[in-house]
């Protein structure tokens, strides 16, 4: 019950200054982002969620780098960028700088993700599926299992998941935590005019 309620004050804060409008670079992207989402995801595809991820990524700005080499407005490492261009043939020219694919290989990881992962509800599921997105699926396995041995529900990131580490850095450790909250709860808000959110209604 307590995870409800920080959901629900995190709910609340986009209220705030923080649901502002999208910022004017993204706007150019707004039809390639619903365009991709909607034909992987679907129709209630979480669009929202997103294209609050590629503003928590880059802000924006196709030509990001980050300095642990990370690229492109979805700042993939290069190893995973050629990882996803093999196994998607849209993806194969491995283009990490080009928006489009950019945005194509984020929903196309996020979706493999997604699948990859149980939850009691779809904002929990995408919570999962941002952290692994973030630090890898490996390690949400690891963390799921470590909240389940200390009696937390090991279905729910928010107040249960979240708390534990498995084994992180510290510095890894808070910055895959305050990713998915970042996205879900700060961002997402911004981009409700394009689409769905998985935890904002």
């Amino acid at each position: 019950m307590r995870y409800q309620y920080v959901c629900l004050v995190c709910a609340m804060s986009f209220l705030s200054a923080d649901a502002a409008e999208p910022p004017r670079a993204s706007l150019q992207w707004r039809n390639e982002v619903i365009r991709t989402a909607r034909e992987i995801w679907g129709l209630n595809a979480p669009v929202a969620d997103f294209a609050g991820q590629l503003h928590q990524e880059s802000g924006w700005a196709p030509d990001a780098l980050s300095p642990a080499g990370a690229q492109g407005m979805a700042q993939f490492m290069p190893a995973t960028a050629k990882w996803v261009s093999q196994l998607y043939p849209a993806l194969r020219e491995n283009k990490p700088f080009n928006p489009a694919w950019a945005i194509r290989a984020l929903v196309q990881y996020d979706r493999q993700l997604w699948k990859s992962v149980l939850a009691k509800n779809s904002c929990q599921r995408m919570a999962f599926t941002l952290s692994a997105y973030n630090g890898g699926q490996g390690w949400v396995n690891r963390d799921k299992k470590l909240a389940a041995a200390k009696g937390l529900d090991a279905s729910i990131w928010f107040e249960h998941v979240e708390r534990v580490n498995a084994g992180r850095s510290a510095a890894n450790w808070r910055e895959n935590r305050h990713y998915p909250k970042a996205i879900l709860y700060q961002h997402a808000p911004r981009y409700l005019q394009w689409g769905q959110a998985s935890c904002i209604h």
